[in-house]
């Protein structure tokens, strides 16, 4: 039992590393926002799973209830412009302040100028919407999971190009 569980932390702590590499292509501002919005959803969703993406356009953390993508209720999405806040299902969100960008049939987002911007009513409101219409609902113990899903062997620029 006890090397199943080391297995189990060598592999988490295993994934941590992955998952700091990926936020170090970034510029420091923009690596500390992603960490700071990481601290305050890992709070907000403790049981919800994180499927972290590398990908081509963006790096991407998202919260689901279960391991399948589609289960993803929002996500981090940074790029060299900047950090969002993406909700996998925007489009069906009330959103009365008209905070959600994005014409797509699906997914919404909000930019994230600080972690200050997480703390907003509106902005809990759109996070509290979007957990409560998720199609399958967050467990309600335990700890979620970091599971890194994708890796893009090309990948734009992480950081804005100097002037």
């Amino acid at each position: 039992m006890k090397t199943a569980k080391r297995i189990t932390s060598q592999a988490a702590a295993s994934g941590e590393q992955q998952l700091a590499g990926f936020i170090k292509k970034f510029d420091s501002k923009n690596a500390a926002l992603i960490g700071s919005v990481r601290k305050v959803l890992r709070k907000r969703l403790p049981t919800a799973n994180e499927l972290v993406y590398d990908n081509y356009n963006f790096f991407v953390i998202g919260y689901c209830s279960t391991e399948r993508p589609s289960d993803c209720i929002l996500s981090i999405a940074a790029g060299a412009n900047g950090v969002g806040l993406s909700f996998y299902y925007g489009a069906t969100l009330p959103d009365p302040r008209k905070l959600l960008l994005g014409s797509g049939s699906q997914n919404r987002f909000i930019r994230i100028e600080s972690v200050a911007t997480l703390t907003r009513p509106e902005v809990e409101e759109l996070i509290a919407a979007a957990i409560a219409q998720a199609k399958s609902p967050l467990p309600g113990s335990g700890r979620g999971k970091l599971i890194i899903r994708s890796i893009s062997k090309k990948q734009r620029q992480r950081r804005k190009a100097s002037d």
